[in-house]
């Protein structure tokens, strides 16, 4: 089986799992990297360069091309809607799904700082909690960011734990941000394959954890109804304790001056649509206005 992947070191980590996994459930398994457009573009913070999927792209071409069997991918990279075609066949066991500071020497957060982050939704939470704090853009893979981070004057950047653990480059000082709400399906991975491909669906659904699954499926579902194809700063939790799904969402304006948020439960055997009833309950408590103000300057 042919194993696509980003060539990043985090995303060879990830498809090594999975390749490793499979190889352990008795299938010869192979990985194929590639770049994605999204690797070869680091200038430009990601919500600027307003395409949805701009890591998954190049391996769903290689996918429905047949040239790859499976693709691994971060499923928080993932477009809520696959191409026609293709499906996902499993998600596996969520690693953490927070995100963590990166701080340098001496960080003062109740002074002026400079933080940085390439992510809307951080940015945006950062604003809101810090609001006389300066946020600048950070791209490129991993490694490439903490060097940033290790060459420049700011004060810190956020990460998500689970890329940095994966790697092995966790610095013993990262600070868990606990009252950030991640992205939907962080820490998750997804396999995707091609939908009449018979064997490599049932080979890596042999992958699939059902817990993991039903939770960034309710996160996505609530991404999905949100953000109607443009780029917000949504952050989205649903965690399973004793039979209930405990869902908190959020949506915030773009400079962090606005926040919205809501919080749910439902029993486990209900959570189709509960994302969907989560999206419509913060729409309603005040995220339609937000969400059209977004709306209108992506439109700009």
């Amino acid at each position: 089986m042919r194993i696509g992947t980003r060539n990043s070191p985090l995303a060879l980590w990830q498809a090594q799992q999975v390749k490793t996994r499979l190889q352990d459930l008795g299938f010869e398994t192979v990985l194929v990297p590639v770049t994605s457009d999204g690797d070869l573009n680091l200038q430009k913070p990601l919500y600027e360069l307003g395409i949805t999927g701009i890591f998954t792209k190049t391996l769903d071409l290689a996918l429905l091309n047949g040239e790859i069997d499976i693709a691994v991918h971060s499923l928080k990279d993932v477009p809520t809607l696959l191409p026609k075609g293709l499906v996902e066949t499993a998600v596996l066991e969520r690693g953490s799904h927070s995100d963590v500071l990166v701080p340098k020497e001496g960080l003062d957060l109740g002074g002026p700082c400079t933080i940085a982050t390439g992510s809307l939704r951080r940015k945006a939470q950062w604003l809101y909690r810090y609001p006389h704090h300066k946020v600048v853009g950070l791209r490129g893979n991993v490694n490439t960011r903490l060097q940033r981070l290790e060459d420049s004057d700011w004060q810190g950047a956020v990460f998500a734990k689970a890329g940095l653990e994966r790697i092995d480059l966790l610095p013993k000082n990262a600070m868990e941000l606990e009252w950030m709400i991640p992205a939907p399906a962080q820490g998750a991975m997804v396999i995707v394959a091609n939908e009449n491909d018979v064997f490599a669906k049932e080979a890596s659904a042999l992958l699939n954890h059902v817990n993991s699954r039903i939770c960034t499926y309710v996160e996505r579902e609530f991404l999905r109804i949100l953000e109607g194809g443009c780029t917000a700063p949504i952050g989205a939790l649903a965690k399973i304790e004793r039979g209930w799904i405990h869902f908190h969402g959020m949506l915030l304006a773009i400079d962090g001056t606005a926040m919205v948020q809501v919080q749910k439960k439902t029993e486990i055997n209900s959570f189709i649509g509960f994302g969907k009833s989560c999206a419509e309950a913060l729409l309603g408590k005040g995220g339609k206005p937000i969400m059209e103000q977004i709306k209108k300057t992506h439109s700009h």
